[in-house]
């Protein structure tokens, strides 16, 4: 390795719940670095839900977060001339951050009438275990059972 590793920077907690993986999500959500936009669609989406549920806001959230996590994914290996994808287990940063990014990526592609409504109808669908993050996850896991036998080339 030529370079050193780069450093885990730690966000700064939101002003709201004081929470860092929301910062990382807004982070995630934001366009054009427009942050303070970011912000009113996540916390527009928390309103949402608070208003339509029981349940608040920041446990539907962090209930969504973990429903579309993933635990194991597939590799591509190259063993003696052919490929194989090899399940492994995702590292914790890497299954938040596949987590957040699946939950923006399909929130975006419902249909609704803003991203905030969009935003707050998957993170009710995850939360459940419904919703297109959460069948990506499944599928994810789908495969990386159906490729079990080649998991001894983990290395």
């Amino acid at each position: 390795m030529r370079k050193t590793r780069a450093r885990n920077r730690i966000p700064v907690p939101d002003s709201r719940y004081q929470d860092t993986i929301i910062t990382k999500f807004v982070n995630n959500l934001m366009v054009d670095g427009k942050k303070s936009t970011a912000f009113g669609i996540f916390y527009g989406a928390m309103d949402i839900i608070e208003s339509k549920g029981e349940e608040s806001g920041l446990d539907v959230f962090r209930a969504a977060l973990n429903n579309a996590s993933p635990a194991v994914e597939v590799k591509s290996r190259r063993v003696g001339g052919s490929t194989f994808q090899v399940p492994t287990e995702v590292n914790p940063k890497r299954r938040e951050g596949l987590g957040i990014r699946w939950i923006i990526k399909y929130s975006q592609s419902r249909n609704g009438k803003s991203m905030e409504e969009k935003l707050a109808a998957e993170f009710l669908a995850a939360a459940k275990g419904e919703g297109g993050a959460v069948k990506k996850r499944e599928d994810v896991h789908r495969m990386a059972e159906a490729n079990k036998a080649f998991s001894h080339f983990r290395f």
